[in-house]
């Protein structure tokens, strides 16, 4: 089995496009009007709007509903992102500053516009710096 992505469903998908686009500095590729891929070598990042949802299964899916997952992006500087995103409007709410993490990461963790959490980290520590091969 491949890992290939994680969807995340909107009622505002140019918002939350360019949100990532910003925050993860990566360009989205958009399909249709309804749907845009954010990819990065070890990932992808779907981001559909509700107007998909039908076309799965009506009502299977609702957008800003989550709280139990987190979205997580290894950066090179996790404190650049938090200071380019903090004067953006784009962040619903920071959780955590840059705090660098018992097992090595230094992380910030954030709400993105339609709630979702988002972590940025930065591996910082001998054996964090091993576990992701930098």
């Amino acid at each position: 089995m491949d890992f290939v992505s994680i969807r995340v469903i909107t009622d505002d998908i140019a918002r939350l496009v360019a949100f990532y686009e910003r925050a993860a500095g990566v360009r989205a590729n958009w399909s249709t009007d309804d749907f845009a891929e954010l990819r990065t070598a070890s990932a992808t990042l779907a981001i559909g709007s509700t107007r998909t949802v039908p076309m799965f299964a009506p009502g299977a899916a609702r957008p800003a509903d989550n709280r139990s997952v987190i979205l997580e992006f290894r950066v090179d500087d996790v404190d650049g992102v938090h200071r380019d995103l903090a004067g953006s409007g784009l962040v619903e709410e920071f959780v955590q500053p840059p705090t660098t993490m018992p097992w090595g990461n230094r992380s910030l963790l954030l709400r993105d516009p339609d709630g979702h959490l988002v972590n940025f980290f930065t591996p910082v520590t001998e054996d964090a710096l091993a576990r992701f091969g930098g």
